[in-house]
């Protein structure tokens, strides 16, 4: 038997592949199969199943490719209802893999077909529990997503989780591996770990889910503190109860080369948005007008899907050369499927051909901290608040990145201000959206807090209220 946790990190997640006797099965497998297959081929084996611990929100799972090109069958838990052929699984229904078992516990709460999977080796001893977005390390699945599917509230929802958790999982033995479907930066919990595997005995001794005094006590522990979710997980549940195009024609597509003439003529003629994805310093030294800069060498996908949110958006990429291929599949993994093309030879292509182009203005940490005067200069600081709170320099106002939409509406055009993240990734999204919506009275601080923090500019390091931009 073999057991293998495939961790993506860009979008903290765990897909699990299976072995044993010449058969296979995989857990929450990712968009593109490609590298399933090569395992596949690689040990020799047949894959038999293809598990999903629930209708996932956050990616698009590769499930219905992978049954496509293997035969397998697809397994849910109890009460999912996929309009595609598949197993809905009883509640203890046991599955055989070569010569181990796989059961199926139902735990509804943070859905209501969430299943975990009991991985029992070839003498029947229950080894590992794939726990999905049911129990994560340190933390346990938010309960508000699933509400209006199943007519239920957060609170109602808590707990279901509760009894599922109580009397499912913990009864279970303490050595036990726990593989959960996300790790620490999923937006699926809020109090994650930094690790991705751990035993069952230690979740019981220090997750705080797993402690609580009372059911109440619980229901409130886990609905406290939750932020709004991203607008694209609904459309991330639809993609994968219902079905969506097959990957090979979503990178296809995405993959044609288009001229300058040509990029500029689909950038005028149709609502598509043009995606840069080069890295921020690069970006803010010369971007195509209009353009929004999400990097691909950070958290990508999530960031994609928090702040474009309808994934059949039209998009025009512009990447680096030779970039083009991983940013049109980590698009595809959140379902923004809708790549138009991208830029024959990137960026420099448009300069090349004399196209207008644009700027960011940005100074380094030394030339804001000799010219900031605190109290006089407007800072925003848009990074979490939990970052802020942390340390921020004093008088800066908090408006974190995920709700720029929200917040830009109350920039007064006329007043400069000064803008900054952790590290200048986050700035320079923020700074893309805001000059495609005609604010340009800012100044973006390269190398964000991080470099702010090495200079004199005064700052608080202790949690005090956020102020309120006016």
């Amino acid at each position: 038997m073999k057991v293998e946790q495939i961790y993506t990190g860009c979008l903290a997640q765990g897909a699990y592949y299976i072995t044993s006797n010449g058969e296979a099965a995989i857990i929450d497998p990712l968009r593109e199969t490609q590298p399933y297959l090569d395992r596949l081929e690689k040990d020799g084996v047949k894959l038999m199943y293809i598990f999903e611990t629930h209708f996932h929100a956050d990616f698009v799972s590769g499930h219905l490719d992978l049954r496509k090109k293997t035969n397998a069958h697809i397994v849910y838990g109890p009460t999912a209802n996929p309009e595609f052929d598949s197993i809905v699984a009883e509640d203890n229904q046991v599955f055989e893999i070569g010569n181990v078992k796989i059961k199926v516990l139902h735990t509804p709460g943070h859905t209501m077909e969430s299943s975990c999977y009991l991985l029992m080796d070839e003498t029947g001893k229950e080894t590992a529990l794939f726990s999905g977005d049911t129990l994560f390390l340190g933390d346990v699945g938010r309960p508000d997503l699933a509400q209006k599917a199943a007519n239920l509230t957060q609170e109602q929802l808590a707990g279901l989780l509760y009894e599922s958790l109580y009397n499912k999982i913990l009864p279970l033995s303490n050595d036990i591996t726990v593989y959960p479907a996300h790790g620490a930066g999923s937006a699926c919990g809020k109090n994650m770990m930094k690790e991705t595997v751990d035993s069952l005995g230690n979740q019981k001794k220090m997750n705080y889910a797993l402690n609580q005094p009372s059911k109440e006590d619980f229901i409130i522990a886990v609905t406290d503190g939750l932020l709004p979710p991203p607008a694209y997980f609904g459309m991330n549940v639809a993609m994968n109860k219902k079905g969506y195009d097959t990957f090979d024609e979503v990178l296809k597509h995405g993959m044609r080369e288009l001229s300058v003439e040509e990029f500029e003529v689909a950038a005028e003629t149709t609502d598509a948005l043009i995606l840069d994805t080069r890295a921020d310093k690069e970006f803010g030294l010369g971007f195509i007008p209009q353009s929004i800069n999400i990097g691909l060498s950070g958290d990508f996908a999530p960031w994609v899907g928090a702040l474009i949110a309808n994934v059949k958006q039209p998009i025009l990429l512009v990447a680096d050369k030779g970039k083009e291929q991983e940013a049109i599949t980590r698009l595809s993994r959140v379902g923004f499927d809708n790549v138009l093309g991208h830029l024959k030879n990137g960026f420099e292509s448009w300069k090349n051909a004399g196209k207008e182009t644009d700027t960011v203005n940005r100074i380094s940490a030394e030339q804001f901290s000799s010219e900031v005067k605190i109290g006089d200069h407007k800072i925003i600081d848009i990074r979490k608040e939990s970052e802020y709170a942390a340390e921020h320099i004093d008088e800066s106002y908090s408006k974190p990145l995920s709700y720029i939409n929200d917040w830009v509406k109350d920039i007064n055009p006329k007043e400069h201000f000064y803008m900054h993240c952790a590290g200048g990734y986050r700035s320079m999204i923020a700074a893309s959206i805001l000059q495609a919506r005609g604010y340009r009275n800012f100044t973006e601080v390269e190398g964000g807090f991080n470099a702010i923090s090495k200079t004199n500019v005064p700052r608080t390091n202790f949690v005090c209220q956020s102020k309120v931009l006016n």
